[in-house]
């Protein structure tokens, strides 16, 4: 088998036939993961006649890896995931309020997958909940590693929830009550400088408009508010001759017609914004709970979860995932969504310098989808016939393209 090389300074070193490292995933894993990697086959013989392809090879994660190792995440699992260095992944269950921690924010800490990026844009033929759904067209930047995410937490009635109310009460005149339970957000310079810069790199290699900053600094100013002046400050000092503030360009918006406008929204009101003024925002670059909300609103904007792509990129490795969840009920049943999984497969060849086969992808689900050729959870709105997960791929590979 033929792995993908990093070497330092140079990036990765990627041979025509790497293997690429698969997690089925819990519930309907298995059937979306099976369709996307047909159709991410499909599109790479399609562009390359053999030149080029993928060796997948399965990574045990979740309930399957429970049954047959005891772990939901063996460590030959991870040594597997790292030895593959880029990867792609269905959902994974997370249980609520008790149970083991997030298998995927354990691999995104593990293997330091600090930029959660999210692609949101509208395909014709998708029923939305907003009048102009044409004008989405973001990229989400969202800090992966730190935050509440890190799971600093401590129960109300356990020893140490005691002592740091004491220690709180004794120290800072922080009174809090006996049934209080207590978490900690750190955000450091560090962490958000580095994600800020990936926001940024991306927007100069894919001339985007502008990065917009989002955060509550309002409220808390030592973290969400740090997160937006350490922002600025990279900005400004490794992008100055490419970047401009918005209260620069506002004041003279003919002295910088190439640069990329650099801003801040406070969290409630980018809400609001996405929604009334939605073609005002490009590039988004957020901390870590924040991001995953306004990820998913922005999803709900153009079709739903069943339609977002993601990726967790570091600067060495990277895992490509659905960001919905695994929906249980339908597991196993051929009726599940795959588009999210293979359009996180799209962002992976992307990822992999191989923009043509991407391309070919993506072109052929948005004529599936302009041809309304969709599965149940879009069919039951639009009153049409649905097509099976296996038969959505289908109709994919059937509309792919050569790119001229």
């Amino acid at each position: 088998m033929a792995y993908i090389k990093v070497i330092e300074g140079k990036g990765m070193q990627i041979p025509s036939n790497p293997t690429i490292g698969y997690i089925e995933g819990d519930g309907i894993g298995p059937d979306i993961t099976k369709a996307s990697i047909a159709a991410i086959n499909a599109s790479l013989e399609i562009a390359y006649k053999g030149q080029r392809n993928i060796v997948w090879e399965k990574v045990l994660a979740g309930e399957e890896a429970m049954e047959n190792t005891g772990k939901h995440l063996p460590q030959e699992s991870l040594d597997l995931l790292k030895k593959c260095v880029v990867s792609i992944k269905g959902p994974l269950t997370t249980p609520i309020g008790q149970g083991f921690r997030s298998l995927n924010v354990t691999l995104r800490q593990y293997f330091d997958l600090y930029a959660n990026i999210r692609p949101v844009k509208f395909f014709p033929g998708v029923p939305s909940p907003v009048k102009n759904p044409e004008k989405m067209n973001m990229v989400v930047f969202r800090e992966n590693t730190e935050d509440l995410y890190m799971g600093i937490e401590w129960k109300y009635d356990s020893p140490e929830a005691t002592m740091l109310r004491k220690f709180l009460s004794d120290n800072f005149s922080v009174n809090l009550t006996d049934d209080t339970g207590i978490g900690i957000k750190p955000i450091s310079r560090f962490r958000s400088a580095r994600l800020v810069r990936k926001a940024l790199e991306y927007a100069v290699q894919n001339k985007r408009k502008s990065v917009t900053l989002v955060h509550k600094g309002n409220i808390m100013k030592y973290t969400e508010g740090a997160f937006k002046d350490w922002g600025y400050e990279v900005a400004r000092t490794e992008f100055g001759d490419k970047t401009v503030t918005e209260e620069e360009y506002l004041k003279q918006p003919e002295a910088f017609p190439s640069r990329i406008v650099v801003k801040d929204r406070i969290t409630d009101n980018m809400f609001q914004q996405v929604l009334t003024r939605t073609e005002d925002y490009d590039i988004i670059a957020t901390t870590n709970l924040n991001g995953d909300y306004l990820s998913d609103a922005l999803a709900a904007q153009v079709g739903g979860l069943g339609l977002a792509p993601g990726g967790n990129v570091g600067d060495v490795y990277a895992i490509f995932e659905a960001v919905h969840g695994t929906a249980p009920k339908y597991a196993g049943m051929d009726v599940a969504n795959p588009t999210s999984l293979m359009l996180s497969g799209e962002m992976m060849l992307r990822h992999l310098g191989w923009n043509e086969a991407a391309d070919i992808l993506e072109g052929a689900i948005m004529s599936a989808y302009k041809d309304q050729k969709v599965t149940q959870d879009l069919a039951r709105v639009l009153n049409i016939k649905a097509l099976k997960c296996s038969e959505f791929a289908s109709e994919v590979i059937k509309r792919m393209r050569p790119i001229k």
